[in-house]
């Protein structure tokens, strides 16, 4: 980033000022000098400094990088003996953006404050002690065992193990220093609508979330024309608003479900006679506490009169349960859990089926489960994928079929418990992410239209007159003559 003739007069007098100094601690200073001086509004952290994450959500070349290597480099510089993690999607892109690129720590921090750089390990040791550790996103377990005072992601959305990384990190962000009045982070990332970029956007989670939002052009200076006028093929598109603009673009838009598909059951009315009960179990694929949570959808059918028979969803989570956790808690619910026992005549019901789809912890599962007198059926997908599995159980959807309970409280607004699954499952497969919620609604509703519990067309008036016809007004039973 270039200066004006105006910055370069104030760099060039404060040097003059303080030529005295040593030329380390001089060089040191010019530069964050330099930093504060050029620095553009959207790279300028608040004033007074109190939060916890800086989310950066920017579009290509609005100097991204060159904010982080600032904000963790002169940090390391001014705590002596600190240590600062870096990560990035690759150790390629550790090293080839974050270290050694033109906006990266090697090209911003002063040489003479730089002791040492071991290219093979990821560190930029400085000479007052502090270091600058690189670690891999996509090795997300080595982040096991390591701590330290700050750290930056960059482009945190192209992470591969985006929660596991997210969450490995803050496990590391612990060292406790008298001169640091609290530990931070920098997330520096071209936006995509993935629910951990949703949530920190929205201060779910991170803590105080300070989000800043730039697009390409606020940095043109600093840009090639040519650049832009490569992006007016891109203006008014969708890639554009996030590419160039650094927007969260809806993933609901372009999801396989639309939201307003789900039909709503009136608060006020009692949970209708159940005919059959399915609970749905998609089981983590291993026992990694962080990146695979069990999902669970239970479902319940009944008759409606201009409908038809139809689906209600009466219960969902998804929790991160080891194996014997989940062993127990379906033999727990199988036996202990009445779904629709609100109305006034108690008609409730426990779960006739218990829908284990047949992979990896599921085949054990499923075992155990029969051995323990539950009516488990395993659900083989085969070699459709989740794209065809959801576009194939979709028209139930669509035609009205499946009903979610709306919430006591917020009128109009589905329940609580419901809204993580309905964003899971409307935001597949744009959003990226975990998508087991989307497994669980698809097994169940095949099995229940497979079955005939649920059909997009009703079914012919029966004739429950048929004994008490004329004979010869009955059809002939064509196999008997």
């Amino acid at each position: 980033m270039s200066l004006t003739p105006k910055q370069e007069l104030v760099l060039k007098k404060f040097a003059q000022t303080n030529k005295h100094w040593p030329k380390a601690q001089l060089e040191a200073a010019i530069w964050q000098v330099k930093w504060q001086i050029q620095a553009l509004p959207h790279q300028r952290e608040p004033e007074d400094g109190e939060y916890d994450t800086f989310l950066m959500l920017a579009g290509r070349g609005s100097g991204k990088t060159h904010t982080a290597s600032h904000w963790i480099g002169i940090r390391a510089w001014k705590y002596s003996n600190t240590r600062w993690l870096v990560t990035a999607p690759t150790s390629n892109d550790i090293r080839a953006t974050c270290f050694e690129g033109d906006s990266g720590l090697l090209n911003i921090i002063p040489p003479s404050i730089i002791r040492d750089y071991n290219k093979s390990l990821f560190e930029i040791t400085l000479t007052n002690g502090s270091i600058i550790q690189g670690i891999p996103a996509s090795e997300p377990e080595r982040y096991r065992g390591k701590q330290y005072h700050g750290a930056w992601f960059d482009e945190l959305c192209a992470f591969d193990y985006l929660d596991e990384a997210y969450d490995g990190v803050q496990f590391t962000l612990r060292l406790k220093d008298p001169r640091i009045s609290r530990v931070q982070q920098i997330i520096t990332t071209t936006p995509k609508p993935k629910e951990l970029i949703v949530d920190l956007n929205e201060g779910k989670i991170g803590g105080d979330v300070y989000v800043v939002n730039a697009s390409s052009f606020d940095n043109r200076s600093n840009l090639s024309e040519t650049f832009f006028k490569q992006l007016e093929t891109y203006e008014g598109t969708d890639m554009g608003r996030q590419e160039i603009y650094g927007e969260i673009l809806d993933p609901e838009a372009s999801g396989i479900v639309k939201r307003k598909w789900f039909k709503m059951w009136p608060a006020n009315m009692p949970t209708p006679d159940l005919e059959y009960v399915i609970v749905s179990y998609d089981p983590a694929t291993s026992e990694k506490t962080t990146n695979d949570p069990t999902a669970c959808t239970a479902w319940g059918i009944f008759e409606k009169l201009d409908t038809g028979t139809c689906v209600m969803m009466l219960d969902a989570w998804d929790h991160h349960l080891n194996y014997p956790e989940l062993r127990r808690k379906v033999i727990e619910d199988y036996k202990e859990v009445v779904y629709g026992a609100d109305n006034d005549f108690g008609k409730g019901k426990k779960a006739d089926m218990v829908l284990m789809e047949d992979k990896s912890a599921g085949i054990s599962l499923i075992q155990e489960l029969q051995g323990s007198g539950i009516y488990v059926q395993g659900y083989n997908p085969g070699r459709a994928d989740k794209v065809q599995r959801l576009n194939i159980v979709a028209p139930l959807i669509a035609k009205g079929k499946v009903y979610i309970p709306e919430d006591p409280v917020k009128k109009g607004d589905f329940a609580d418990w419901s809204k993580r699954f309905i964003r899971q499952v409307c935001s597949f497969p744009e959003a990226g992410g975990h998508d087991d919620y989307v497994d669980s609604l698809s097994q169940a509703l095949r099995v229940l239209r497979d079955s005939g519990w649920v059909t997009l067309d009703p079914l012919p008036a029966r004739d429950y007159d048929y004994a008490d016809q004329d004979p010869a007004k009955r059809t002939a039973n064509p196999y008997a003559q």
